[in-house]
């Protein structure tokens, strides 16, 4: 436990006084039943939190619908988990041998979960307070570097719909393999005659993908041709 409690002090900046719970929290359902399911739905609230009062104050002129999009843009699943990437998180998963065979130790859904059980166990032991630190400081690149408010890809294609008259978009489950822990899904996004897939490790993972590839393909077709000199 005294590697876990090293690690956690220089990555996170918190000396665990229960270097147990942090164990708990990249510890992965196949490898104990004591793993970081409780803990990640507890950091998922403390990130929620931290990051809408964090917009609230850095965007004062910014109405909800657009604090809305930066929100949902900087919580995913997949943020999170490329956070863990950064902070070095992958060698210290605690698997069981079937999902680190099955590639879990890459899976943005086991990532972003472990990332967020973290931010459950610092918020635990050291307080709201050292958890907002914590937040800011790993997430301070991403919001500062998107000075408009990121449009959903799924909002995106549905205006986009809208403004030319066309059927509002839907989106079916083509496909779903893998294990468990780390499912891929293929999801087709259809707006009347037009249609494009696309593959993620989550059912809303997968329809933000193919909504984007179906946007792009969209205006492609709308935008007009280049004249031949």
């Amino acid at each position: 436990m005294t590697a876990t409690a090293d690690w956690v002090e220089a990555a996170l900046g918190h000396r665990p006084r229960d270097p147990a719970r942090f164990d708990r929290a990249l510890t992965h359902s196949s490898r104990a039943t004591a793993s970081y399911e409780r803990l990640e739905f507890l950091g998922d609230r403390v990130l929620g939190l931290v990051m809408a009062e964090w917009l609230y104050e850095t965007f004062p002129d910014e109405p909800e619908g657009n604090l809305s999009k930066r929100f949902n843009a900087l919580v995913t699943g997949a943020v999170c988990a490329q956070v863990a990437r950064d902070l070095g998180v992958v060698p210290h998963l605690r698997l069981g041998k079937q999902a680190r065979d099955d590639g879990a130790s890459d899976s943005d859904n086991v990532l972003g979960d472990v990332m967020e059980a973290l931010l459950g166990a610092v918020y635990q032991e050291a307080g709201l307070d050292v958890a907002r630190t914590l937040v800011r400081r790993l997430w301070a690149d991403r919001v500062a570097t998107d000075t408009r408010a990121p449009q959903h890809p799924k909002s995106a294609l549905q205006e986009w719909a809208a403004a030319n008259r066309r059927a509002v978009p839907a989106y079916a489950i083509v496909d779903r393999s893998g294990p468990g822990h780390a499912p891929r899904f293929t999801v087709k996004a259809v707006v009347g005659p037009d249609e494009a897939s696309a593959q993620g490790t989550s059912k809303q993972e997968a329809e933000t993908a193919a909504a984007a590839a179906l946007l792009a393909m969209l205006e492609a077709k709308a935008a007009p041709k280049k004249r031949r000199r």
